[in-house]
């Protein structure tokens, strides 16, 4: 079971996400925090495995408590999540620690997604985000003809698609697989190719021309 702490500052949002990870069956809510402060005090008390993290909020904002937690819990995974979509947030509180960045508007299996993904060491982001964070590591790539993949045609499709920035589920959806299976040939490509997270398997995307 993935131990979940919600903190935003919005009562109607924790309630919306408890009711949704509530119906996972494999993700539990131990504790609600309405500002940062709070949010540090019960990750020392609740030790929790993710934390969903809302940025503006009243006192103590989110990017300075993901510092705060981070330094203190290294095994718990901070997940961004917030309305404000854009580079300032999202590279202020990728710096601060987080493992992901999502948008409000995530649909709900992406999220449950992102958050079982995180809980695994995984990073986790939006589509829109994911593109930004991999257009500027493209840009620093040595120019030339990069070598040839070592994978099979399946994994290319399932690389094309984590390269476009879809999630484990809509992997799924799009090539008529089961989520564990996308889950092995991601898992087989990172293997293959060195990449240890999908950030780099997005990167190796798009150098390939795939995405």
């Amino acid at each position: 079971m993935i131990r979940v702490l919600l903190v935003d500052d919005q009562q109607l949002v924790r309630m919306g996400l408890r009711m949704l990870f509530e119906s996972s069956g494999d993700v539990e809510v131990v504790g609600e925090a309405g500002g940062g402060a709070d949010a540090v005090r019960l990750v020392d008390d609740l030790i929790p495995d993710v934390v969903l993290m809302d940025l503006r909020m009243p006192g103590l904002d989110g990017v300075a408590a993901t510092r705060r937690i981070t330094a203190a819990r290294p095994a718990t995974r901070v997940l961004a999540l917030t309305t404000f979509d854009d580079d300032e947030n999202l590279y202020a509180v990728l710096n601060a620690g987080a493992c992901g960045f999502l948008v409000k508007d995530t649909p709900p299996a992406e999220l449950l997604d992102a958050v079982r993904r995180a809980a695994d060491g995984d990073r986790a982001f939006s589509r829109s985000a994911l593109a930004r964070i991999v257009e500027r590591a493209v840009t620093h790539v040595p120019a030339g003809e990069p070598p040839p993949l070592p994978i099979t045609r399946r994994e290319r499709e399932v690389l094309a698609l984590v390269g476009a920035g879809l999630s484990n589920p809509e992997i799924a959806e799009r090539l008529s697989l089961g989520v564990t299976t996308v889950k092995t040939h991601v898992a087989s490509v990172m293997a293959k190719t060195g990449c240890a997270n999908r950030i780099r398997l997005a990167v190796l995307a798009v150098e390939h021309g795939l995405a």
